[in-house]
């Protein structure tokens, strides 16, 4: 079996004793337009795998940051088969660096899980990350997943008991998000203790790359979490600043800021 896109990123960072960057973004903000332009900058500024929101009415897990650019994008127009033109469009360009769907189960089911399965994998994306799909429920659509190819990514919190992991354990792969806060995205403070406390638990029971998200504003704390986890993932921060950047400005200051990110990751201690 051929190595998906995402294992060959990981492998080739854990031969350069490198930690992984995982930006996420909302497909069609801030505007339609800038999605395909702000994913090659994101790879332009040191982005491993590039984690690409799909546009909900309904994002609960996701904090007053995301939930307003899934309202714009919404507001735009933006559907998912929208959302897979664009990765098809930025594969013109671009055929490493991995690119994963994060969303809801309503618009996959609208669409038809083959139906997106196999579109999915057309476009060029490497995994999905559905949130309201537990693992204990859906070894159906993660086998669905790999068979186009694709991994089934899960997130895991601290509140995860060791039953849940080893559920995710049977259906994961490519990598796992650690939620390092309870609460919405974009929320509370980083406790570092508590969340380098969990990772060898996870790791005791899954065989898969840890990349921790929720709360990472700054080089600062993306360096401390890349101590300790595979990868970082950094989301609202990067919302907020497309957000607040002007239009014009707004390709150029995502890229500056991840590659302050990637400066801090890859710094020697």
């Amino acid at each position: 079996m051929t190595m998906s896109r995402i294992s060959s990123t990981f492998a080739a960072l854990s031969a350069q004793g490198r930690k992984g960057l995982i930006p996420f973004i909302t497909a069609g903000d801030p505007e339609p337009g800038l999605t395909v332009a702000l994913m090659h900058a994101l790879v332009e500024g040191g982005a491993d795998v590039i984690e690409l929101g799909v546009p909900f009415s309904d994002p609960m897990a996701d904090g007053p940051v995301i939930q307003r650019a899934s309202e714009r994008a919404l507001a735009n127009g933006v559907t998912l088969a929208k959302v897979l033109e664009w990765v098809r469009e930025f594969r013109e360009r671009d055929a490493t660096t991995p690119v994963v769907l994060m969303g809801y189960a309503n618009p996959i089911e609208r669409m038809g899980q083959e139906t997106f399965a196999r579109a999915a994998r057309e476009a060029g994306v490497d995994g999905v990350l559905v949130v309201d799909y537990p693992p204990e429920e859906c070894e159906s659509f993660a086998g669905l997943m790999r068979e186009n190819g694709m991994d089934p990514i899960f997130l895991l919190a601290p509140t995860s008991t060791e039953a849940r992991i080893e559920a995710m354990a049977k259906v994961a792969s490519g990598y796992l998000y650690y939620v390092s806060l309870k609460g919405v995205t974009g929320s509370g403070a980083l406790d570092l203790d508590s969340v380098a406390a969990k990772l060898p638990l996870i790791k005791r029971h899954v065989n898969l790359p840890v990349g921790v998200g929720f709360g990472i504003r700054d080089a600062q704390t993306a360096r401390a979490i890349g101590g300790i986890a595979d990868a970082v993932v950094i989301g609202s921060r990067l919302v907020q600043l497309l957000e607040d950047a002007p239009r014009a400005q707004a390709v150029q200051s995502l890229r500056a800021f991840i590659a302050e990110i990637r400066a801090a990751l890859d710094a020697k201690a």
